[in-house]
This record gives structure tokens, sequence and C-alpha cells, in this order.
């Protein structure tokens, strides 16, 4: 990759955000934000190598991004009033206020997860709004079809239209209706950035966790009140502290109980561990932690342990008992199969694990998961056949590596 090419990935990432929001406040109009944008970028791509990279790049794009929204206004006669288009061109009136939030990338966040969208869908729009996801990465977020996913935010865009649903900044009255639907983008795209999808970017996208961490903490400035909003914040905390020391110098992952506990960050897990200390007080008053404060509960355990054998089995496999009742998805169930494991032994998981096939078969981490219960329980050409899919399912190279190495080591 070039300079100019590195420069273009680089300012895609800070202004594609940006852009799109500029563009929403402006024409009001979603579609015409993102594919504006989308082409303003492609016009980059196009121009820059030849015409070097401008000293002021966002502010080029977000020029070009607003004549390419002008001009498609016009050919697609979206607009039934010359003055209005007028308007838009020389921009004379003031823009509407920035309202609550200060940060562009959040407000285009909160303005996306409107509450009248079902949650799956605001949760699949915004994230492809933001820029961050392709549809193959947020379509492995939520185990489907990229097509399946794709017709998700079509139906979504159409909705809005149809339902003329205003996309406009909320004010801070707002917020709390939203908010649900904001940290569970954020989980996603941090999760994406801790254990990258894809099989051309990297294993970790440190860009992505440091980018929801800070937005996370914007929220909580916004939201100090809402446990959920610190909860999440603890669980990312807790899991960027070990990012170090969870891929080897040779591009493998490295197992939890393999990994260098002295590279931890320690800062970063004192903080998380505040956090969760201030939750379980909330909670001991009466106040029931929610999904995110139960999860950052669990990874406080983890990350209080000094050794993986001091790790307090049973407290983790109480805390996903409770996570079950909040959320009684297969996934959760299969990590707590995993905790199970270590506190009753792999045969008693392996029967838990087994029970979710139906529901996880196209999903790596079950195929792993059974893979290493097999193999403790010494029924090696079973592990071999669960390593064999786990491989064929996990698109991050540092994983795939540790899979493999693991399968050959059978013999």
């Amino acid at each position: 990759m070039n300079d100019v090419e590195e420069a273009i990935t680089r300012v895609h990432h800070e202004e594609w955000a940006r852009v799109v929001a500029a563009l929403t406040r402006r024409f009001g109009d979603l579609d015409i934000a993102e594919e504006s944008a989308a082409e303003a970028f492609a016009t980059a791509v196009e121009r820059w190598p030849a015409d070097g990279v401008p000293p002021n790049p966002g502010a080029w794009l977000t020029t070009t991004a607003n004549r390419k929204a002008i001009d498609r206004i016009r050919r697609e006669n979206k607009r039934d009033d010359k003055q209005k288009e007028a308007r838009m061109v020389h921009d004379d009136e003031p823009h509407e206020p920035l309202g609550a939030i200060d940060d562009d990338r959040l407000r285009l966040i909160f303005t996306c997860c409107h509450p009248a969208l079902a949650m799956q869908a605001r949760v699949a729009l915004t994230l492809r709004m933001l820029g961050g996801l392709t549809v193959p990465e947020i379509a492995r977020a939520f185990l489907v079809q990229d097509t399946t996913l794709e017709q998700r935010i079509t139906r979504a865009k159409a909705k809005i239209k149809a339902a003329r649903i205003p996309y406009r900044m909320p004010a801070a009255e707002d917020l709390p209706a939203r908010v649900t639907g904001v940290l569970a983008v954020l989980f996603l795209v941090f999760n994406e950035g801790y254990l990258a999808s894809g099989p051309d970017t990297d294993p970790i996208r440190s860009d992505l966790t440091t980018e929801a961490i800070r937005l996370a903490r914007l929220i909580r400035t916004l939201l100090p009140q809402d446990g959920e909003v610190a909860g999440l914040l603890a669980l990312m905390l807790l899991i960027e502290a070990r990012r170090t020391a969870r891929v080897s110098a040779s591009g493998e992952l490295v197992a939890l109980d393999e990994q260098d506990r002295g590279a931890w960050d320690t800062s970063l897990i004192a903080e998380g561990h505040r956090l969760v200390r201030e939750r379980l007080a909330a909670a001991a008053a009466g106040v029931a932690p929610g999904r995110y404060q139960i999860l950052a509960a669990i990874n406080a355990v983890h990350t209080s342990a000094r050794d993986i054998r001091d790790t307090g089995w049973s407290q983790v496999v109480a805390l996903y008992d409770q996570l079950v009742r909040l959320d009684s998805s297969p996934v959760v169930a299969l990590n707590r199969a995993i905790a199970v494991a270590e506190l009753d032994g792999p045969e008693v998981a392996l029967a838990a694990v087994e029970r979710l096939e139906d529901k996880l078969t196209g999903y790596h981490a079950y195929h792993v998961t059974r893979a290493d219960l097999l193999r403790r329980l010494g029924r090696g050409q079973e592990a071999r056949g669960a390593y064999d899919k786990a491989i064929e399912l996990a698109g991050n190279t540092a994983e795939t590596a540790y899979l493999t190495r693991r399968r050959d080591q059978l013999g």
C-alpha cells in the first residue's frame, strides 16, 4: 500500500461518520448522506493519487459529498421546490442545533438508533452507517447470512421513508430511550475489533476497540447514572487490558490459560474493577444489574486471578446463571458451559454444548468449544473433526493458526 492509499484508508476511518453526520443534518435523508459520502471517497481514490492529498482532507470530502448530494437531488427530482434547493446550495440558513451530544460520530449513532425501528434493525443500520464494519462483518456478529443482513438494513431504510421518521439530532431527553441500541452497537464494534472476523484484516483491530471505548466514555458523561453504560465500559476496559497478551509474536492467538498475565494493562484493570465495584454496590442497594454489568463482573473475576488455577469458577458459573435469566441466547449458554467444564468437568460441559448444536452449527466458537472438550476427554478423532469445522468457519487469522496447531497436536 502506497502513501496515498494509506492516507485514504486513514481518512475514511476518521472522517466517514463526520461527513455522513453533516450530510444527514443538512439534507435529512439517510440514503443520500450515505451514498454521497461513498461517492466522495470514490472520487478521492481517483483524484488524490494524481493531485495529491489535500491539506484538509476532511473539508475536501465534506465539500465534495455536499456537491454529490445536491447533484443527486437534482437528478432524482426528490425536491419539489427550487427555493429549498437554492437554500441547500448556498446554505444561508443556520444549521440545526447540535443538541446534547458534541461528538459527531456518537451523535450519528444516537440519531440512527431511532426507537421507532426494531432493535435488531436499528443496530444493523447503525453499524452499517458508522462505516467501521462491512455487511459480512455485521452478519457474522448477528449469526445470519449476508443477504439476510442486507434485507434487514433495506427494510429499516424503507420504514424510515414510509413512516417519515425524522433523522434529527436527539435532545437530552431522547437519550435514555435510545441508549440500549447505542450500547449494542458499541459492543459489536468492540467485539469485531477484539477478534476481527475478516480473513483480510489484522487479527486485532485496535482502531475499533479504542473508538468503542472512547464513545462509551462519552456516553458515561452524558448518562452517569445508567448502570449498563458503566457496565459496558467496565467490560470493554477489562477485555482491552488483555489485548497485548492475546496474539503471540508468530501471529497466533494465545488462549486465556496460556497468556502472560504480567503483560496485562493494570491501569485498565483497576479502572474496570472500580466500575464493577460501583455497580455491585448499586445491586446491594436493590438495583438489579443488567447484561453488561454481569459480563463485566465475570471479566473482573478472570482479571483478579493471578493464575488460571486461581480463577473463581464457581463465581463465574453463578454469574452466568444470573445472566441466563436475562439473556437465554444459545451463545450465553455456550459460554456458561465453558465455565462449567472447569467446575464440573468436560463431560458435563460437553453434554450441555451438544444440546446447542441445532442453534449454533454455523457459529465457529461452538465447534472450538466442542473440539477442546473432546480433546480433554481423549476422543481425538471426534476432536479433529470439530477442529476442522472450527477452522473452516473461523475468519480470524490468529485464531485459525491457533486452532490448526491444536488440531495437529492430536497426531
